[in-house]
């Protein structure tokens, strides 16, 4: 059986996970595309039901729904859907008991999806070992940080928490936590095993309390640009200090 109708209320029910109350509510969230359907299978995410067109052979072990051209157009956010689209069980973003060695980025109050999901992709392509969110953070499982991350989301631990417990956790625990900010010294601190990177908010940057929990950093600027889009300090910096940091 094809679902061809948008009135539907199955068809109905997952589009509402287009929002953060209904991913909230349900503990699932959607993600769209053939490529990331695919490596969040292969990244052994709990995938609960595939919604593709009827060229799509099931996956097996997970319930597939066949849906008409227009019903998926309906369930997906982005302009051109491709194949396919999945409902898939929220992972717990509760903060570690104990916080694994190498480098941890820290994400505070960090706004917009696109910025968060690039960084989640930056920082598993260079190798850090998980990314900490504060709770006002753009939500990692909207669609469009899902789409920006690439799969990265299922490829390394997302927590969430009040960052100046967790960054009063991480100095205690030995890590060299680090931050950009303005009024920072031009040298990084010596590398460790243990660091943290703090990315601070598009406008306002990193709030004094976690700046304070941190040694500050400001990135020489030689030309006339007096900031850099957060995503691409991320990525400058994740890179400078993975570098450094001894095996």
């Amino acid at each position: 059986m094809i679902i061809t109708s948008r009135s539907n209320d199955r068809i109905k029910a997952v589009q509402k996970l287009q929002s953060a109350k209904a991913r909230k509510e349900t503990g699932l969230h959607l993600i769209e595309g053939d490529k990331l359907v695919s490596d969040a299978i292969a990244s052994g995410a709990k995938v609960q039901t595939v919604y593709a067109l009827e060229s799509v052979p099931p996956f097996d072990g997970i319930e597939t729904v066949f849906v008409g051209e227009s019903v998926l157009e309906a369930l997906c956010t982005a302009k051109t859907p491709q194949r396919m689209c999945a409902t898939v069980e929220t992972p717990s973003c509760a903060c570690p008991e104990t916080y694994p060695d190498g480098l941890i980025v820290v994400l505070d109050r960090l706004q917009d999806p696109g910025n968060l999901g690039t960084i989640l992709r930056t920082a598993d392509a260079l190798g850090a070992v998980g990314v900490l969110l504060s709770p006002d953070c753009a939500d990692p499982f909207s669609p469009k940080s899902l789409r920006a991350a690439m799969g990265s989301t299922y490829h390394l631990p997302v927590w969430t928490g009040s960052l100046e417990t967790e960054l009063d956790r991480l100095n205690s625990g030995g890590f060299t936590c680090v931050c950009g900010h303005l009024a920072g010294g031009d040298s990084l601190p010596a590398p460790s095993k243990r660091m943290a990177l703090v990315v601070g908010n598009e406008g306002q940057g990193v709030s004094d309390a976690v700046a304070s929990r941190c040694i500050r950093y400001r990135m020489p600027m030689r030309g006339r640009a007096e900031s850099l889009n957060a995503a691409v300090f991320a990525a400058l910096m994740i890179q400078s200090l993975i570098n450094v940091m001894p095996e």
